[in-house]
């Protein structure tokens, strides 16, 4: 099917080719083939252009922080994207960039020869100019698709600044955003009988497609030091599985998901960032989890309350909160401010001034990015937190809150802070570089909240400590696991 209207933008004035070879879809978002409004639009967009469908899903070795560890994962999805592919029929061309810049022209190059290019919208990094400057350049239509979440991401039609607010809306409209849901399966009705995508015998000589198992990450121009987390394999399948087990198994102890150890969170952010998996898909897991009923919404009053709304249990609700309310907040301030999401200006107008107020305040030490880095400070809990990055790609979540609260007590000033919690987040996390990390960093500094009692250094921007955070959790086994003695266990 044609992607809803308010999912849909076409990003030149350029018409469709008549004599283009083939539709292209340049998945780079939302990296499935499944339960994605943007292939699901591609598919019907070759059907009524009577072309084959083309897919091309690159991996650049240009972009700041590249790594092994995102390198890995990513793989892992193109070669799941790979066999999704040739079971349809449908045309699959992987490019991984042996060398910085190797691929420039190659986009060029696909979109001379198609009638349409078909392409993912995302409010983050450094997609949406990649986007644009693709989409200026080409000859050919050029169409964006939005599959970033259950809403999209022009819904509430301005910049919301509380998570109530976002809350509150998304309860206005859910029965309406409900209403249309991506295809769990686009490629099920491909038409074969178009064959394969022609390409121009230069293009592939130039650029040619990568042998998904045979790409030897130690040969690319990437970071190596950031290595790859085994117990964490990308794809959709890998996704899929993960969402499997915890609806089956973890969902109900949701509410214990701030303690470190109970394993209770779903585990799903790496693979909502690398467009793996979509909230749809998690979504509805959860609702047919739970026998859910359309109609408990249907007359339910938008109050802007956490719980009570979709009718299901208090651990369902919890999460959904999370998945839907806070992760989507955050995309609405990436989409709505592109130029500064990501820098300090953008932060509540209290936060700034508090802030500024108490620059001056004495701190108990100061630490070079270098020393947070390589978790040499004097705070046991916050270097359990930093292992666990490094380690793992991810900080349990609510020792994550207080990682980058902690910062701020250690640095210079907060504009420091922010500079030091982006570079380790985004060199190190699995889900980094995308618009809930981005907004979990800025959380930390006032973005979403109130102003609280006024303390050294944080002024009325919420504080949290190590030593509040042992009273509140049980941390022994995770000191224990992450302790700098098990080092070699774990790394």
């Amino acid at each position: 099917m044609i992607a809803p209207l308010d999912r849909l933008s076409t990003l030149n004035a350029r018409p469709t080719a008549a004599d283009g070879a083939y539709v292209l879809y340049w998945m780079n978002a939302q990296r499935r083939t499944g339960w994605n409004f943007g292939l699901e639009h591609a598919v019907a967009r070759a059907r009524e252009l009577s072309r084959p469908l083309l897919v091309y899903e690159g991996l650049s070795a240009s972009y700041r922080w590249a790594s092994d560890r995102f390198h890995a994962f990513v793989l892992d999805g193109m070669r799941a994207n790979a066999a999704a592919c040739e079971a349809a029929g449908v045309s699959y061309y992987p490019y991984v960039e042996p060398d910085v810049h190797a691929g420039r022209g190659l986009l060029a190059a696909l979109t001379k020869g198609a009638a349409l290019v078909v392409t993912d919208e995302w409010p983050c990094f450094h997609l949406p100019r990649w986007v644009a400057r693709v989409a200026a350049e080409s000859t050919v239509r050029v169409e964006a698709v939005d599959s970033c979440g259950i809403l999209p991401l022009r819904s509430a039609g301005k910049e919301v600044t509380r998570a109530f607010d976002m809350r509150r809306h998304l309860q206005k409209v859910a029965v309406e955003a409900l209403h249309r849901w991506p295809l769990a399966a686009p490629l099920a009705d491909y038409d074969r009988a178009r064959g394969a995508a022609a390409l121009p015998r230069a293009l592939t000589k130039r650029w040619p497609a990568s042998d998904l198992a045979r790409v030897d990450l130690s040969a690319l121009p990437i970071d190596h030091s950031v290595g790859v987390v085994t117990t964490q394999p990308g794809g959709q399948d890998a996704a899929r599985a993960r969402l499997l087990t915890f609806v089956q198994s973890k969902l109900a102890r949701y509410p214990e998901r701030n303690e470190p150890m109970a394993d209770a969170t779903s585990g799903l952010s790496p693979h909502l960032h690398f467009g793996h998996i979509g909230a749809h898909e998690v979504l509805d897991a959860v609702l047919r989890s739970e026998d859910w009923d359309p109609s408990s919404i249907e007359a339910a009053r938008p109050t802007g309350k956490r719980e009570g709304f979709w009718g299901l249990s208090a651990a369902a609700e919890g999460f959904i909160d999370e998945l839907i309310t806070w992760r989507e907040v955050c995309f609405n301030t990436a989409f709505h401010r592109p130029d500064d999401y990501d820098r300090f200006d953008s932060l509540p107008a209290f936060a700034r001034t508090t802030l500024a107020k108490h620059a001056g305040d004495p701190r108990p030490r100061l630490y070079s990015l270098e020393q947070l880095d390589a978790a040499e400070t004097d705070d046991d809990v916050w270097n359990a937190a930093q292992r666990q990055l490094r380690r793992e790609g991810v900080i349990h979540n609510y020792l994550r809150m207080l990682w980058g609260k902690r910062v701020l007590t250690w640095t210079r000033d907060a504009r420091q802070a922010l500079e030091f919690l982006i570079e380790m987040n985004n060199k190190w996390s699995l889900d980094g570089r995308d618009p809930n990390s981005y907004g979990g960093i800025f959380w930390c500094l006032g973005r979403y909240d109130r102003g609280w009692p006024e303390r050294e250094v944080f002024g009325v921007v919420r504080s949290m400590t190590s030593a509040s955070t042992r009273r509140k959790l049980d941390l022994d086994e995770y000191l224990v696991r992450y302790g700098k003695g098990q080092r070699a266990l774990f790394d």
